[in-house]
């Protein structure tokens, strides 16, 4: 039986039929349907709509539905069910009779695939956190093993000034900081009970909203019935948060695939992650890389379809709606299957030291530390600026490096330079001079690295008191 057919005359179209069941994806809302469906019960029983008989019925029924999902997965292949919400009602009935009808009393599939949905996408939030802790941990392991290693840094990919590897690697821990902490954020909207909404007005039933947002975990319940079955906002601000995961994803792969080329060979990629050439036999591809790049690009794509998906939709629930299902359940997966194997490959990757370290020693990236160092001496920066340009185009005509050019001819250019221009010119002291909260001095990366592990550390403890 149907859950709408009694006006209707007449079969659907097969076609039609198949083609606009949403079961075969919405399947995966099983366990946040029958959780919901539970606490659904409880509350029928309370307004007097269930006996204590039907509602221990009712839910040793919900029960058996899930452990027969877990043990049998032909179980979930039903051709007839319309969507999620069809099957769970079809199985129970199928269990407990009539009985299993009464739990739909006073409610709509508009706010159950509403309540689903939230129920969804909180868990998904806490799991995409709980990796990032463990992203931003390995990152955080690596950082310390570099030390006091250092390696250029680049604007407009041009060498600009050293920094230490640490200082460059806590750069991406930030951004996945920033990223659990948006999902933080977009979980205290998801978190609201949209069940007693009914299809658009409210339940007609004297139910305890708050009673089943409890039983659910819920902070509160929706305020409007007409915003609560049609909002997806919570949704399309989690896979928006997802896409701007993923660019950072990105950023990082692109440049782990420019770092391990030949010309920069600052990376070593893990055979673990890399695959080799069909054709070419000395070839080692950074597959895992390349495909983190195309997946944010997929996440992104679910974000715009989301968006364009609701921009001119009347109130209240429409059912194009159920095409907001599919990309949400996209970005999430490839979120959530990107940041265990990012972890991997972060574990296990190796850095030249080395080469890195030597890459700081040509390309003038000592020039703004030798533009300070006659701030220092009384020069104002602007023409501080002005002669230390002047010396790097002498030392390019040259084809030295600024610590290989007479002191003599430096003074030419400005009486401001003395001997002890040259001891300020070494990495070490280009690093030491950054000395500022954020800057890439030994002291203020070591700072750095705690208040990083502090801040995961709270975002665990977030976590785990959510789950």
């Amino acid at each position: 039986m149907k859950m709408w057919s009694g006006r209707f005359r007449q079969p659907l179209d097969a076609a039609f039929e198949n083609w606009q069941r949403s079961f075969p994806f919405d399947r995966r809302l099983l366990t946040e349907e029958l959780d919901a469906s539970r606490a659904y019960a409880l509350a029928l029983r309370q307004a007097g709509v269930l006996s204590g008989e039907e509602l221990a019925s009712t839910l040793r029924g919900l029960e058996r539905i899930g452990e027969q999902a877990a043990d049998d997965l032909v179980f979930l292949d039903d051709d007839q069910a319309e969507d999620v919400h069809h099957f769970v009602e079809k199985q129970l009935v199928a269990m407990i009779g009539d009985t299993g009808y009464k739990l739909h009393s006073g409610r709509s599939r508009n706010e159950q695939i509403a309540t689903d949905l939230r129920l969804y996408v909180r868990a998904s939030v806490d799991q995409a956190r709980s990796q990032l802790a463990g992203l931003v941990e390995a990152i955080l392991e690596r950082a310390s093993q570099a030390g006091v290693s250092a390696m250029p840094s680049y604007t407009h990919l041009q060498k600009a000034e050293p920094v230490l590897v640490a200082h460059w690697l806590l750069a991406y821990a930030e951004m996945f900081v920033r990223d659990a902490e948006r999902l933080a954020d977009c979980r205290k909207r998801v978190n609201l009970c949209p069940l007693g909404s009914g299809a658009v007005a409210g339940t007609t039933l004297p139910l305890d909203r708050q009673l089943m947002a409890t039983e659910l975990g819920f902070d509160g319940v929706t305020a409007n019935s007409m915003d609560a079955t049609s909002d997806r906002d919570f949704a399309i601000e989690f896979v928006q948060g997802l896409s701007l995961l993923g660019a950072h994803l990105s950023r990082w792969a692109e440049e782990m695939i420019l770092f391990s080329t030949t010309e920069f060979g600052f990376v070593v990629l893990p055979e673990a992650y890399s695959t080799g050439s069909s054709a070419m036999p000395q070839k080692k591809n950074p597959d895992l890389l390349e495909l983190v790049r195309g997946k944010a690009g997929r996440i992104l794509g679910c974000s715009t379809a989301l968006l364009t998906m609701v921009k001119g939709l009347p109130l209240a629930y429409n059912k194009d709606m159920q095409e907001t299902q599919e990309p949400l359940f996209e970005a999430r997966d490839a979120a959530l299957s990107m940041l265990p194997l990012v972890t991997g490959f972060i574990k296990s990757v190796e850095f030249d030291y080395a080469r890195m370290s030597a890459a700081t020693q040509t390309g003038f990236m000592n020039a703004f530390a030798a533009a300070t160092y006659l701030v220092n001496r009384g020069v104002p920066f602007r023409l501080a600026h002005e002669i230390t340009g002047k010396a790097v185009r002498l030392a390019l005509d040259r084809g030295c490096e600024l610590g290989d050019l007479p002191l003599s001819e430096l003074q030419a250019i400005h009486s401001a330079f003395a001997q002890d221009f040259f001891s300020h010119l070494s990495v070490e002291s280009v690093l030491a001079i950054h000395d500022v909260p954020g800057g890439t001095s030994p002291k203020r990366v070591n700072q750095a690295i705690e208040q990083v592990q502090q801040k995961i550390s709270e975002l665990s403890g977030r976590v785990h008191a959510h789950t």
